[in-house]
């Protein structure tokens, strides 16, 4: 176990990509425990950590939002929610996070939602007179309810990885605690836009709003495709991303006429290039992950969980702590693979709900995302609006003590991650 641990700590010390770490980590480990003959499984556990059928549907949901991008699907949806809000102070800090929730129904991740929403939202926020960090934070703390609210790149991910629990149970688990967080950052941006005295905007006239939610109407149903076809038995989740990306180019081909081949095109470059991130995550993680159920490392870190306290909460606490500084240097997916296959098998020692506890981790992970150093919606939410990382930073935290209010919710009741899904069975 040494060997490993001391390869995985130097490793990442030097700043090595975190597949390479995972890799080299799961390569020392295995000859610590077996010597050569270890080393000839190495090859075949990086094949099945990238040949479920499952992973086909990660393609198509990076395409898919790709080209609702491309195809201008993001004016639609903010002049559909722009109509909604319009009259209330702070009008367009709330538009920027029912865009959120929309668009998350679309891509599944953040850093797509925060360019995506950003690149409109920030400069059109900033005219209008909110600071310009307010407008980096509240957009980049918006953007990670994209990987809660299914579909979700990083759930297909995690069920890869630990393979205990389906996808279509993250899904349905994943919607009411997006609904939390949308929740805690619209009341929390009422109140900042109060004692601040942001900006009301003009009421919008029935009429155009009718034609904004018509407009927008092709659009918003991607996620009935998605999530009706998932949860309603009709479809599996790779036919439905199939689905979904052959519907995206019919709209913005035939109904927006906004998708060009040149558009189409560029949406393909850009989904073969994350893929690839992705997939050779998995596989050096299977590697990594292999180590991790040979050497009983699982089995360690549930024994020294429980040396601190037996009550279930604080237990849980105390992972979310650990998870939240994880996050603190690495971004969602990367800490995901690398963490995932060490703790959940140890809290399911402990006797949580793999369902629970999941949700949990994906929740907490992806709110790391706006946690420095790496925070890397906030990061580039901060670049959008041309304001120093620093200052964004400050003005997210009343957001980020909402999300940790939300962390607690879950973590104390796990109902709200596990009713949904118990409707399906």
């Amino acid at each position: 176990m040494t060997p490993a641990i001391l390869m995985f700590v130097v490793l990442l010390l030097i700043g090595a990509p975190v597949a390479v770490v995972m890799a080299m980590s799961g390569l020392a480990g295995g000859f610590a425990l077996g010597g050569e003959r270890m080393l000839g499984i190495i090859a075949d556990r990086m094949f099945s950590g990238v040949s479920g059928f499952l992973l086909i549907a990660v393609p198509y949901f990076i395409f898919t939002a790709e080209l609702m991008n491309q195809g201008g699907l993001t004016h639609k949806l903010i002049a559909f929610n722009n109509a909604l809000f319009g009259r209330v102070r702070g009008a367009l800090s709330h538009v920027n996070v029912t865009v959120s929730v929309f668009f998350a129904g679309l891509t599944g991740a953040a850093i797509t939602d925060t360019v995506a929403i950003g690149k409109i939202m920030i400069p059109e926020m900033k005219e209008q007179g909110y600071d310009a960090e307010y407008a980096a934070a509240i957009t980049a703390c918006s953007s990670i309810i994209g990987p809660i609210i299914p579909p979700s790149v990083v759930m297909v991910v995690y069920a890869t990885l630990l393979r205990d629990i389906s996808v279509i149970d993250l899904f349905a688990g994943g919607i009411i605690p997006g609904i939390l967080l949308a929740a805690a950052l619209l009341v929390t941006s009422m109140i900042l836009a109060w004692k601040r005295g942001y900006p009301k905007q003009a009421p919008t006239p029935f009429k155009v709003a009718i034609f904004s939610f018509l407009a927008a109407l092709p659009a918003l149903v991607v996620p009935l495709i998605i999530l009706g076809g998932i949860l309603s038995g009709l479809t599996t989740i790779t036919e439905a991303s199939g689905f979904a990306a052959v519907y995206a180019i019919l709209i913005g081909v035939l109904v927006y006429r906004s998708l060009t081949l040149a558009k189409i095109w560029h949406a393909l470059v850009v989904t073969v290039r994350f893929s690839g991130v992705v997939f050779f995550l998995l596989a050096t993680s299977a590697v990594l992950g292999w180590f991790v159920t040979r050497s009983g490392i699982a089995r360690d870190a549930a024994s020294i969980i429980t040396t601190f306290s037996d009550v279930a909460f604080v237990q849980l606490m105390m992972v979310c702590l650990l998870l939240i500084i994880i996050g603190t240097v690495m971004d969602v997916l990367p800490a995901l693979v690398v963490v995932a296959p060490v703790i959940v098998p140890a809290m399911m020692q402990l006797g949580f709900d793999p369902l629970h506890f999941a949700i949990l981790m994906i929740v907490v992970l992806n709110i790391s995302n706006v946690t420095p150093p790496v925070g890397m919606t906030l990061m580039t939410a901060a670049r959008i609006a041309e304001v120093p990382y620093e200052r964004a930073i400050i003005a997210s935290l009343p957001f980020y003590f909402s999300f940790l209010a939300v962390i607690v919710l879950l973590a104390a009741f796990p109902a709200l991650s596990t009713w949904i899904p118990s409707l399906l069975d």
